[in-house]
């Protein structure tokens, strides 16, 4: 993962929490019926029109942001990401033209272990007497 990637995970995840943190803040639409009788009117912060236009517009932008990240890590987590690595662009010599069909050298190919006959004990002619 490299560090574009990382960042933008971050601010995908402090949109998800802020996006939560203002669901949660806001009325539902049943709430208004209380407010014709007294109950809704003291407790409003943002003015006259309450704070639904205010939380609504903020929680609009987050959810776009939200969208753009979604996107954004689709396109990061799609790429390939060339190794850096000596080791991984050397490869095998025996194990690459033998996956493609090719004949190895003698001169390239590992020896063959010479095959060895198990050692056996020795009759001492003294067993069992």
């Amino acid at each position: 993962m490299n560090w574009l990637q990382t960042g933008t995970m971050i601010v995908h995840l402090f949109l998800c929490v802020g996006i939560v943190g203002l669901v949660l803040l806001q009325r539902g639409k049943g709430a208004d019926a209380g407010a014709g009788f007294g109950a809704g009117a003291s407790g409003t912060v943002f003015g006259a029109r309450g704070s639904a236009s205010f939380l609504s517009r903020t929680t609009a932008v987050l959810a776009a942001l939200f969208f753009i990240t979604c996107l954004t890590l689709a396109y990061l987590g799609n790429t390939q990401v060339k190794s850096s690595s000596v080791l991984d662009q050397v490869a095998d010599p025996t194990a690459v033209p033998a996956a493609q069909g090719v004949q190895i050298p003698a001169s390239v190919a590992p020896a063959a272990a010479p095959a060895v006959a198990p050692a056996v004990p020795a009759d001492t002619g003294s067993a069992g007497k």
